[in-house]
């Protein structure tokens, strides 16, 4: 079952004001106060970094509140674990020696697992490439509001 899309989301991407892509009245739920959230001070560097990274675009988009604090701070440790595995395998191999013979590096698993964490996140936010180009299509409908074949 796919995820729900927020309602920001579905009406970047509507036919028509109010109207998802498939012309649906889109409920905009609760009326959040849209202001991104303030980082947590105990996110490491490279989550504080990615934190810095995606906040604007998310932003400009009024995708972000602060109740989503916790949320994007999952999604920024996560690519912090992906990033730091990822370094570890490229400084010291894929494979390790063990008693059994040669392994997978044990952060080959750590990446893969934080990679699926890190996009499961993501699409949470808009921010896999899937949805980027689902915004865009959205963006910018050429006008064609009426035709249901567009």
């Amino acid at each position: 079952m796919a995820t729900a899309q927020p309602a920001a989301l579905k009406l970047i991407k509507g036919r028509a004001p109010g109207k998802d892509s498939a012309g649906r009245p889109v409920n905009v739920g609760p009326a959040f106060k849209r202001v991104p959230p303030e980082p947590p001070e105990w996110l490491t560097d490279e989550a504080a970094e990615e934190w810095t990274r995606v906040v604007p675009g998310l932003s400009r988009l009024d995708l972000l509140k602060p109740e989503d604090r916790s949320s994007l701070a999952a999604y920024c440790e996560a690519w912090a674990t992906f990033v730091s595995a990822t370094r570890t395998v490229q400084e010291e191999g894929l494979v390790i020696e063990a008693r059994q013979g040669k392994l997978a590096h044990p952060c080959v698993g750590i990446a893969r697992a934080a990679g699926r964490e890190m996009r499961s996140w993501a699409a949470h936010f808009g921010l896999t490439p899937s949805t980027e180009q689902a915004l865009a299509r959205g963006a910018d409908d050429g006008g064609e509001d009426d035709n249901p074949f567009a």
